[in-house]
């Protein structure tokens, strides 16, 4: 049975509260041998892991604790010394962000049992213009599968996260989908999140250490009606890609929280 680790929080020292609030806490990961593959949990982040903020209330979601799924026998983890181009040997809907506590199912992301997604569902996160050459790049250039999920939180926020798997890390590179020109419905320029791309390089055994570069961008506003938020995690063959809309602002925590626990979960 799949057994999760709890990270003991760490007291920051008088004199250092700034740089506590600039701490990453790292994924601390506990291997369980069960039956004929492997389990192994994963860390929520603590308060002080998200860039830039620390307060009681910071708008934080609750989610399920994390569990990696048990591997295939004789499967290398992702990114193991002998496999270094992180190759996910766990199925891919697995591996997918849970929805956090009170959230509502959106039936947008159109799933089937098993979580996969058909790449026009996909799609549709994207301009009517940008769709017939994003489908011949994905059917040209390595995709192998999409899993998806979708939910809806009381405050009204929309978020929409995709695994895509590719055929080797290269193709999951090459990606455009996920960046500051990526053309989303409904969404006009998009822009770093600064507050991110402060902190992001702070965090101990990060994106430079890891193999996993993780991206997060927001909407310039004034947005109209609605923002967008956008987080992109690379890992290996897979790229994660996580929307967030919200009608006026989408609040600044959630997505965060989303790539780095996403970004967790594929590594």
């Amino acid at each position: 049975m799949p057994v999760a680790s709890e990270a003991a929080p760490a007291a920051p020292k008088e004199g250092r509260a700034l740089r506590a609030v600039l701490r990453w806490t790292a994924a601390v990961a506990v291997f369980v041998v069960a039956g004929a593959g492997v389990a192994y949990g994963v860390t929520r982040p603590e308060r002080t892991d998200i860039p830039g903020l620390a307060t009681q209330t910071d708008g934080r979601w609750t989610y399920p604790t994390l569990v990696k799924p048990a591997l295939p026998a004789g499967a290398p983890l992702p990114f193991a010394p002998d496999n270094r181009d992180g190759i996910h040997y766990a199925a891919l809907s697995q591996l997918l962000l849970p929805a956090p506590n009170g959230a509502t199912p959106d039936a947008a992301v159109k799933a089937d049992k098993d979580g996969a997604v058909p790449v026009d569902v996909f799609l549709e996160e994207y301009s009517a213009g940008q769709q017939p050459k994003m489908k011949e790049a994905l059917t040209h250039d390595g995709l192998r599968q999409i899993a998806g999920r979708g939910w809806t939180m009381p405050d009204g926020t929309r978020t929409h996260v995709y695994l895509l798997r590719f055929q080797a890390s290269g193709f999951a590179d090459a990606f455009t989908g996920c960046g500051p020109d990526a053309k989303i419905v409904g969404a006009a320029l998009m822009e770093d999140d600064q507050e991110w791309v402060r902190h992001e390089g702070e965090r101990p055994g990060g994106a430079a250490t890891s193999g996993i570069r993780v991206n997060v961008y927001q909407e310039q506003l004034p947005a109209g009606d609605e923002q967008t938020k956008l987080g992109c995690v690379l890992a290996g063959d897979v790229r994660a890609v996580i929307f967030q809309t919200r009608k006026g602002e989408v609040p600044a925590v959630p997505i965060r929280q989303a790539v780095i626990l996403q970004e967790q979960l594929l590594g």
